[in-house]
C-alpha cells in the first residue's frame, strides 16, 4: 500500500528536530533508519502528519569507550556493531537482525525506541545494564533499560523526546551466547536467548540471561540466572536450570508459534546459548 500523505523535514541541527518534532505534536515521528515505521505507515498501521529524519544531525554515530562502558550514537547502523567485535553478545545479535540491506540502514536508536518485543537488541540491552539518554524540549534524562519498555510497541520516551545515545557495559570478561530461531534469517524471531556468563574459581559469579519475544516486553530470566548464580557450569547446570526459562513469561501466539511452542523455545534456546557463553558447545 502507498503511505498516507505526510511532511518531510531533515533537520540539520538536534535542537531543529527537537523543535521541529515537538511543533508538529504527537502525530509527528522521528525517522531514523526507516525500517520499524515505514512498513507500519505502507499498511497504514501509522499514519504521521510529519517524518522528521535524524539523518543530518551530527554526533549521533558510532561507537566508543567511556567510563568504563560503551557508548553508542543512536544512529549507528546495526551493521557497524556487527563489525565490532568488542561489543561481544551486542554484536553478535545485531549480525542476525534481518539481512545485510536491513542491517546497513537500520539503527539500533530506532530498534530501542520502537520498542518490539521480537526485536534482537532490546533483551541485550537489559542483559548488559544498558540505557538511552533522551533529549527533549524539557532537557535531557538517562533511562535505564529496565524502564524503558513499557508494553508493546510502547516505551517510556515522550512525544518530544530524541533519543540521542545507548549506554551499555564492557562485557568483556564474560562469555557470552545468543540464540534464535526464525522461519527465515530476514524474520523476526519467534524467539531468542542472549546469555552471558563471568566466571571464578570454576563457579559462575554472574549469569545473566535476556528473552526476545516472551512477552509484551523484554525480559530476564531470573529464575535461570538465580539457579546458576554461583554455581559450577557444566552441561546437567545448565540443562536444570535451562528448564526455568519460560518461568514468568507470557508469550504471544501468532501464526507461527503457540504460546506452548513459543515456552518450549525458551528452554532450548536458553540451554544453548548458556553453553555457548560457558564455552561447552
Amino acid at each position: 500500500m502507498i503511505p498516507a500523505e505526510f511532511d518531510y523535514i531533515a533537520p540539520d541541527t538536534l535542537e531543529d528536530a527537537i523543535s521541529a518534532l515537538k511543533g508538529g505534536g504527537e502525530d509527528a515521528k522521528l525517522l531514523a533508519g526507516g525500517h520499524s515505521l515505514l512498513p507500519l505507515m505502507k499498511l497504514r498501521l501509522a499514519a504521521p502528519s510529519l517524518l522528521v529524519d535524524l539523518r543530518k544531525v551530527p554526533g549521533l554515530d558510532g561507537a566508543a569507550r567511556e567510563n568504563g562502558g560503551w557508548r553508542i550514537g543512536a544512529m549507528t547502523r546495526h551493521a557497524a556493531l556487527e563489525r565490532n567485535g568488542e561489543l561481544g553478545v551486542l554484536a553478535r545479535a545485531a549480525g542476525t537482525i534481518a539481512d545485510p540491506q536491513v542491517r546497513n540502514r537500520g539503527t539500533i536508536g530506532g530498534s530501542l525506541a520502537h520498542g518490539d518485543p521480537a526485536s534482537d537488541l532490546p533483551a541485550v540491552l537489559l542483559i548488559a545494564d544498558g540505557s538511552v539518554t533522551v533529549r527533549g524540549s524539557g532537557g535531557e534524562r538517562s533511562i535505564a533499560a529496565g524502564d524503558l519498555f513499557q508494553d508493546y510497541l510502547e516505551t517510556s520516551i515522550a512525544p518530544d523526546e530524541v533519543l540521542t545515545e545507548v549506554r551499555v557495559a564492557d562485557l568483556g570478561e564474560y562469555g557470552f551466547g545468543y540464540q534464535k530461531f526464525n522461519r527465515r534469517s530476514e524474520d523476526w524471531a519467534m524467539v531468542a536467548v542472549c546469555a552471558v556468563v563471568r566466571m571464578e574459581n570454576g563457579s559462575a559469579a554472574d549469569v545473566r540471561v535476556g528473552l526476545t519475544n516472551m512477552g509484551s516486553t523484554p525480559l530476564r530470566a531470573t529464575a535461570v540466572e538465580e539457579a546458576l548464580r554461583g554455581q559450577p557450569l557444566n552441561a546437567d547446570s545448565i540443562a536444570q536450570a535451562a528448564e526455568q526459562a519460560a518461568e514468568g513469561t507470557d508469550p504471544p501466539a501468532d501464526l507461527n508459534a503457540s504460546a506452548e511452542y513459543k515456552a518450549h523455545l525458551a528452554r532450548v534456546l536458553c540451554k544453548r546459548a548458556l553453553e555457548e557463553a560457558a564455552g561447552l558447545s
